[in-house]
């Protein structure tokens, strides 16, 4: 793995001048005596908050934060060309305990830290074979389909009828059967544009894997290097339910987006959006939606007793530090850590304005209605289906899985699947393989 990752490196920095990047960290690279944090954030949507709460975090203390966000799909070919920098950042994200397979030599030893400490459970401290805690989860999320209970309603539909794929489909094509009546779909676009298809790619696929993973007793936190598809039947047929019950046509879907599959759900234009519990404050936002139009429910593919099946819940957000930076940057950013874990201006911003329901002990509760939905079905008893899809080997692995799934959009045929097959099982095996490569 190492010598494969010193290659990546290496290409990654001749690439860096051709890379279409963002502007670069006006940071002063640690010659700042009190340190300075450079935080390369994975998630777009909340860049904004965290330019904040980082300006917050200077104005009181003096310390520099700087924060760059990767786009979308582009995260990992960021923190490459950036990592073997000498202001590289000091404070990056890793994908649980595979991306920890890539990035492990480069994680800083926080074992014995105080952001550790601060946290509510060790079951967010993310280990190396050698026992050592490398990441730190910060942000406990759910995932489902998300509902327009309203345009349910419409359709002579409650909530309380959809408990299984079964029921899930008889809806979803009645709605369709009576769409030009009605005036909306059952799904949104399944937005299989370019960086745009992780919803069936990640979450989607979490379902297959989840069920595969408890037959034979694996686990995301140790990933296998072979995958055998057993589900990958149960796959197709909620993807097929979702092309064939969309607002648009498969092929068109490969041209849309996330943005416009969320624009026509806020729009009234599907009853289903599939996603988590970090889009309630994209739906809500300027009273777009009310808590009363909403609910989530479990994704369902057609395993025999999926009823009892809760919402997909867990991390895939792992802070790691720089442990190449300097002694100065590196007490920087345990300090600005440990600030957000603590502060009670922090942890507000992060659960309010961010929407984090995050795993520190002074951690705030976010006011996100659609959480409610993860503690109900827990409280009910049903199983809480956790996240399989973190052990995917690599980003690309989840690229090449898009690619084959706009191949089938386009052409829904057995062949056109085969490739969506040969990217889930073998794809798996080869990027796990070159991830491992000593």
């Amino acid at each position: 793995m190492k010598r494969r990752l010193a290659l990546l490196l290496a290409a990654a920095m001749l690439l860096t001048s051709a890379v279409a990047g963002l502007s670069s960290c006006n940071g002063d690279g640690g010659s700042n005596k009190k340190g300075h944090v450079y935080y390369l954030n994975f998630k777009p949507e909340v860049d904004k908050q965290w330019q904040e709460l980082a300006a917050k975090y200077t104005e009181k203390t003096g310390v520099q934060v700087d924060v760059e966000t990767a786009a979308d799909t582009q995260y990992e070919q960021k923190l490459l060309t950036t990592i073997g920098k000498d202001d590289a950042p000091t404070l990056f994200q890793i994908k649980g305990a595979a991306g920890l397979a890539t990035w492990d030599e480069y994680c800083y030893d926080l074992t014995d830290s105080e952001p550790i400490k601060q946290l509510s459970s060790d079951a967010f401290a993310l280990k190396n074979g050698e026992g050592k805690v490398k990441g730190l989860g910060y942000v406990s999320e759910c995932f489902g389909i998300i509902v327009r209970k309203d345009l349910l309603e419409k359709a002579g539909y409650k909530v309380e009828d959809i408990t299984n794929f079964e029921s899930l489909k008889k809806v979803a094509e009645d709605i369709t059967a009576r769409k030009e009546e009605l005036g909306f779909s059952a799904f949104t676009t399944p937005a299989l544009g370019k960086g745009n298809g992780w919803r069936l790619s990640n979450h989607l696929s979490n379902m297959p894997l989840y069920y595969e993973f408890k037959d034979d007793g694996l686990s995301a936190a140790n990933p296998p290097a072979s995958i055998k598809g057993t589900y990958l039947d149960y796959y197709r047929q909620m993807i097929d339910l979702y092309f064939n019950n969309a607002t648009v046509e498969p092929s068109v879907a490969t041209g849309t987006t996330v943005d416009d599959a969320r624009a026509e759900f806020m729009d009234g234009k599907a009853v289903f959006f599939q996603n988590g519990d970090w889009e309630y404050a994209n739906i809500t936002k300027d009273n777009a939606l009310s808590n009363d139009q909403l609910a989530m429910i479990p994704m369902y593919i057609g395993v025999a007793g999926e009823e009892n099946n809760g919402l997909c819940a867990g991390t895939e957000a792992y802070w790691a530090v720089n442990g190449d930076a300097n002694e100065e940057d590196i007490q920087a950013t345990l300090d600005f850590m440990t600030w957000l874990m603590t502060d009670d201006e922090a942890t507000t911003a992060l659960a309010d304005e961010m929407g984090f329901a995050c795993t520190f002990k002074s951690a705030k509760t976010p006011q996100n209605y659609l959480d409610k939905f993860n503690n109900d079905y827990a409280v009910a008893g049903k199983t809480v289906i956790t996240w399989a899809f973190t052990a995917q080997p690599s980003e690309n692995y989840q690229l090449e899985l898009q690619g084959a799934l706009q191949g089938y959009a386009i052409k829904m045929d057995d062949d056109s699947w085969a490739a969506v097959k040969n990217a889930f099982v073998d794809g798996w095996a080869t990027e796990y393989a070159a991830a491992h490569e000593e």
